[in-house]
């Protein structure tokens, strides 16, 4: 249940990040997903070979538990490209209401 409320939330804020700055909304939705479960992906491989060559005995049936790990780890990486986008985008945008104000201003 957790995991629904978690993919809803990650597509809206990405969803309105990129609706606030003229964006493909949909498709930055969809990205936030992807972002979400390819770094909980990156982290199960990631435990597979430590488990392996540190002989770390984790038990991988206990998909409750990597679950578990999983979504602090997603969190973060959304949380990352979130803010990376939002400082790239605000110092690309132009605000269409500001070059409304500029017609006709006289630059002397």
């Amino acid at each position: 249940m957790i995991g629904i409320l978690l993919i809803y939330w990650v597509g809206k804020f990405f969803y309105e990040l990129a609706q606030t700055y003229t964006k493909s909304k949909w498709g930055f939705a969809i990205l936030g997903l992807v972002v979400y479960f390819g770094s909980q992906l990156v982290l199960g491989f990631v435990l597979a070979v430590f488990n392996d060559l540190l002989a770390l005995g984790i038990d991988f049936e206990n998909n409750y538990g990597i679950n578990l790990l999983g979504i602090p780890v997603g969190i973060l990486a959304c949380y990352i490209l979130y803010h990376y986008l939002q400082k790239k985008w605000k110092k690309e945008y132009i605000n269409p209401l500001s070059e409304i104000d500029s017609i006709g201003v006289s630059n002397e």
